[in-house]
């Protein structure tokens, strides 16, 4: 550091380039030394960086050599290369319009008002303080993320700062980081990726504070694509930190995983401001922007969906999948009219009618159970309900996946109008004494609660299957109130067995006779039998040399196979009917 002249004239302070003293040092320095303002220190900064040396005022001669002596102890503590130098200036004490009030070169220069003050600045620093500042702040390079916080926090001590965290349910991700994009990615001063050092450990602003050996480094961001049932997927940042300012106001956003070994990854979100009203103020508002996000669920609702499970499921979801159902037409289910008329009348007037049921003070939930013998199209009846109920979000519950059902309705509960499957419900709901445990009661009890409406009366439909009507409990068969309309899907009598046969015939010719005679042969069988017969009987056209037209021998060779080469199982399995047709 150069000596402050003795003279009488005012002295004029640089500090100077060294590609090495780290940027938020040098801010802090110039403005708890020197008092500059946040916007004045990084524009002496920026200055320097470009011409090696900027202006950073000018003083009499005792308050110079006082404030360069405070600097440089400060500069010498931590050991950094800084270097500040002064030089007297002539005449009036203040620099002349022919030098750079920045960067003190002497070229001329234009006179402005910054911040209040007269200054003569050159063209370079002008454009430095405008248009290039952003740059100057965006190409700023850090290794760990407390540095940056540090630049971005210059002047304002940590026990100043506070910090306030939500955490967002795992399942709802895709709705996160679309709230999170539109309310602080669109123009922030700069974003960060962080590394993950501990898979299962969250992290917090305040570990992102840290120096020393467990100190955040930064990294890439990372990205996972999360399929939401669209052309593309939205893409999910795993954790990042966003350094943003909303006009006078300094904050930090740091969105992360929170995660627990077997159990869903929730998404944590965590604002820093100063501490104050303003920073209260602003944090409240995006934390309600952001559940308002969550709550209005955009990206699943009116779709298919599921929860991802495993053989280690401890309760909680671990993700949604989204499930591309083909459509089904009302003319591909094919069952006796007056089922379907049935099945009509209780979903879809009901839905229609919901309005005005609700001005009535009447239930707008409703119970349905889908019954009859494996095969029958159960499972297609759900798709044909799901394929024309377009506003309505399908949840499909398999029957392991009842230990869960309180996470399945609450989703039901935000995504409402919601259609609720519970497939192979006699599974869960049979007679008491075949449960085991208090947890397979707790289950029952939570089911029967849900269905009965005792927490709360939404708009959701149950539609449970079963192959064994006889062994559900009477308490959920029986009552009013919990099943509202109980449906066969029976065996497909004659004319159901001719649709069925046409529609899984696909684009083979079938003749009249062949028909008459696949009509006769299939008395008694299931719907899923009749489409696995027109398959292999359309392998057999193929294995001759003809795959335009069926033919009766056809027909014979995959009735042969799936009634009689593979015994009594097969045709169990199979859905065939229980007395055997000879061919």
């Amino acid at each position: 550091m150069l000596d402050v002249p003795s003279e009488a004239n005012d002295a004029q302070i640089f500090i100077f380039n060294d590609n090495e003293t780290p940027w938020p040092f040098v801010i802090n320095l110039l403005r708890s030394v020197f008092g500059k303002s946040e916007a004045d220190a990084v524009a002496l900064a920026a200055a320097a960086d470009k011409h090696g040396r900027s202006v950073v005022g000018t003083y009499p001669p005792e308050v110079a050599r006082a404030l360069l002596g405070v600097a440089q102890d400060r500069i010498r503590a931590e050991g950094y290369p800084l270097a500040l130098g002064s030089e007297p200036v002539s005449g009036t004490g203040s620099i002349g319009l022919d030098h750079c009030g920045l960067c003190g070169k002497p070229e001329k220069a234009d006179h402005a008002l910054i911040r209040g003050k007269a200054l003569s600045i050159c063209q370079e620093c002008l454009l430095a303080w405008t248009s290039g500042l952003s740059d100057a702040l965006r190409s700023r390079q850090f290794k760990y993320a407390y540095e940056a916080l540090a630049w971005h926090f210059a002047g304002i001590p940590q026990d100043q700062l506070v910090t306030t965290s939500r955490q967002f349910p795992g399942h709802m991700r895709a709705d996160v980081q679309r709230a999170i994009d539109k309310l602080f990615s669109v123009s922030p001063i700069r974003f960060f990726g962080i590394f993950e050092q501990h898979r299962y450990e969250t992290l917090t602003y305040a570990a992102l504070a840290r120096d020393g050996q467990q100190a955040a480094a930064i990294a890439p961001a990372q990205y996972q694509d999360v399929d939401i049932g669209e052309e593309a997927p939205v893409k999910c940042l795993n954790n990042g930190l966003w350094l943003c300012c909303s006009a006078d106001l300094r904050y930090a956003v740091l969105l992360s995983s929170h995660r627990e070994y077997g159990h869903e990854a929730g998404t944590c979100v965590e604002i820093a401001v100063p501490i104050g009203e303003m920073g209260s103020e602003f944090t409240q508002r995006c934390f309600t922007e952001l559940e308002g996000a969550v709550n209005s669920s955009r990206s699943y609702r009116g779709k298919v969906l599921s929860f991802e499970g495993g053989s280690d499921y401890q309760g909680r979801s671990k993700g949604i999948i989204v499930h591309r159902l083909p459509p089904v037409g009302r003319h591909e289910v094919i069952l006796p009219e007056a089922t379907v008329k049935l099945l009509d009348s209780n979903v879809f007037d009901f839905v229609k009618s919901r309005g005005r049921l609700r001005s009535l003070g009447q239930s707008t939930r409703k119970g349905i159970l889908l019954y009859g013998p494996p095969g029958t199209g159960k499972t297609h009846t759900i798709r044909y309900l799901a394929s024309n109920l377009p506003e309505h979000t399908t949840l499909i519950i398999t029957a392991d996946q009842v230990a869960i059902l309180a996470q399945y309705m609450s989703l039901a509960r935000l995504l409402q109008p919601a259609l609720v499957v519970i497939e192979d419900a006699d599974l869960i709901a049979r007679a008491r004494e075949d449960i085991g445990g208090p947890c397979a009661e707790s289950m029952l009890n939570m089911l029967l609660n849900e269905m009965d409406g005792l927490k709360e009366d939404a708009d959701i439909l149950f539609v449970l299957t079963t192959n064994r009507p006889e062994q559900l409990e009477s308490a959920l068969a029986g009552r009013p109130g919990r099943i509202d309309q109980a449906i066969e899907t029976p065996l497909p009598d004659e004319v159901g067995r001719e649709k069925l046969i046409g529609l899984y015939g696909g684009g083979l010719t079938v003749g009249a006779s062949v028909l008459r005679e696949a009509i006769k042969r299939t008395e008694g069988v299931s719907a899923a039998f009749i489409k696995e017969m027109m398959r292999r009987a359309s392998q057999a056209s193929i294995g001759r040399g003809d795959d335009q037209s069926l033919s009766k021998a056809d027909l014979i060779a995959a009735l042969n196979d799936m009634l009689f080469t593979g015994g009594r199982l097969n045709i169990k399995l199979l859905g065939g009917a229980r007395e055997a047709h000879t061919p």
